[in-house]
């Protein structure tokens, strides 16, 4: 086995001799590149944003924005990474560098006040300029100049690749103004040109140090043999749920397997009957590759966390941590998709409203992985994603809500609706889809049908909000549906 070695900003480097669980965040500012910050620590707040060479969705590579905060260093081992200080150049050396277009727009538009938050913004910012398939969009009349919309400029960039960066003091306009301005990268650019090339292949990695073990197999196979010898092991995919858990809570493991890049559990296939999605697809690739092929997925992918987080975060995460407040569960439930779990001894496909047995807690057996997430075709065609948060990205939910309806000359064929907040699990709403089935898709049958919503689950009170108005946010949320599926009748 290698030494376990990282590109930073075109100079490749040793990891060694950190601990397995230093944060990318931490190796970086200990070689003094200090533009990478931390403010949460736990993904939050995009100051340690940096680029990393993924498998592109349109071109051989993506340069991908994530939380240098939440990835362990030794999981970016083969890989190559871009922080704020790379991306300018220099002519020659000795010779100042030359800022970076998305720098000089940032720069000359006074988007950057204390500067703390900026280079993190500024990273983010890059991978949005090089995202291949952004172009111009024309705004009334044919005029370019103008906004297509309040949040996608008229150069094609989308603001939401920016939902996962917070700044204190600056405010958004000038940054949102910098966003807005940014052109095309140049032919010439080494970045931009980078994207042809195909990105580093995934590194075994056997790292250990102080009795604490970073592991990455190079087959689904070996993975499942050492999970059956180390059922104990932390499996990691995005981190950034287990980021946290190191960040906040100082939590250590001594054995760490990550599976994020594992060709098993990456793919991604459309059959005449089911669409199967593989659990170490991060939730940026599942969308961009879905291409709103699943309505009701495109309406949460927006709503999961922010960009950054969604760069990294998996289905097979969403899922396997068995949260109540899981944005993805709620929707996967309506779909009536189901989990593969595969273990040393073979696969075995169970359904998602099967799948959790308490708080935190699934069917999932010590050494079994969940490979992939299945979706039945064909889907229902009244979808929703309703997600009450105090904030409108980047939060957690105190309520989920996901319909699926078949609606045919009037009736209610088939109701299906998931709910994430109201009890110890994500659940089916089975009272209510059987109120709706076989009525009249009407405003007495909703009114009826909220009622018994209302009051399903066992809905508690926190610091979020209380048991009475997660019941009622429940009800809303249903007649929110009838009145829009209403409105798009009229119009």
């Amino acid at each position: 086995m290698v030494a376990a070695r990282i590109t930073v900003n075109g100079e490749e480097a040793s990891i060694s001799p950190v601990a397995p669980h230093t944060t990318a965040l931490d190796f970086l500012r200990e070689r003094g590149l200090t533009g990478t910050k931390e403010g949460c620590a736990e993904g939050e707040c995009g100051a340690c944003s940096v680029l990393v060479a993924r498998p592109g969705v349109n071109k051989p590579t993506d340069w991908v924005a994530v939380n240098a905060c939440l990835v362990p260093v030794a999981a970016l081992d083969g890989q190559e990474i871009v922080t704020s200080e790379g991306l300018a150049t220099a002519d020659a050396p000795g010779t100042p560098p030359v800022l970076h277009p998305v720098q000089e727009e940032m720069a000359q538009r006074g988007g950057s006040q204390c500067g703390y938050c900026t280079p993190g913004f500024i990273c983010s910012m890059a991978a949005e300029y090089y995202r291949p398939n952004r172009c111009a969009h024309a705004g009334p009349e044919g005029n370019d100049s103008a906004d297509a919309d309040a949040e996608h400029g008229p150069n094609g960039f989308d603001l939401h690749a920016l939902s996962g960066n917070l700044c204190r003091c600056t405010g958004y306009r000038p940054i949102r103004d910098a966003a807005f301005a940014v052109g095309t990268p140049a032919d010439e650019d080494p970045l931009a040109q980078r994207r042809e090339l195909a990105p580093p292949a995934p590194a075994a990695t056997e790292y250990t140090r102080d009795g604490s073990t970073f592991v990455r197999k190079s087959t689904l196979a070996e993975t499942l043999r050492l999970l059956r010898e180390r059922p104990d092991a932390v499996v990691l995919a995005g981190s950034t749920d287990w980021g946290v858990e190191v960040n906040i809570r100082s939590r250590r493991a001594d054995c760490v397997v990550a599976i994020d890049r594992l060709p098993e559990l990456r793919e991604l296939t459309v059959a005449s009957d089911v669409i199967e999605i593989g659990a170490a697809l991060t939730l940026t690739e599942i969308e961009r590759r879905l291409d709103g092929e699943v309505p009701l997925l495109a309406e949460l992918f927006p709503q999961f966390a922010s960009r950054l987080i969604r760069n990294g975060a998996t289905l097979g995460g969403n899922l396997g941590t068995g949260s109540p407040i899981g944005d993805s569960p709620p929707a996967l439930l309506a779909l009536e998709a189901s989990v593969v779990l595969a273990d040393a001894d073979g696969e075995r496909e169970v359904p998602l409203a099967d799948y959790f047995t308490g708080y935190r807690t699934s069917v999932r057996r010590p050494g079994e992985l969940i490979r992939a997430v299945r979706i039945p075709l064909p889907l229902s065609p009244v979808v929703a994603f309703h997600k009450i948060a105090k904030r409108r990205f980047d939060d957690i939910s105190s309520v989920a809500a996901a319909f699926a309806l078949d609606v045919e000359d009037g009736i209610v064929r088939k109701a299906r609706i998931g709910l994430g907040g109201v009890a110890a699990t994500p659940i089916r709403s089975l009272a209510t889809e059987a109120v709706l089935e076989g009525e009249p898709w009407s405003a007495e049958t909703v009114e009826s049908a909220a009622r018994v919503l209302r009051d399903e689950g066992t809905p508690m009170s926190d610091h979020r909000a209380s048991a009475a108005y997660r019941s009622a946010m429940l009800g809303q949320s249903l007649l929110k549906l009838y009145a829009h599926t209403t409105e798009a009748v009229s119009s």
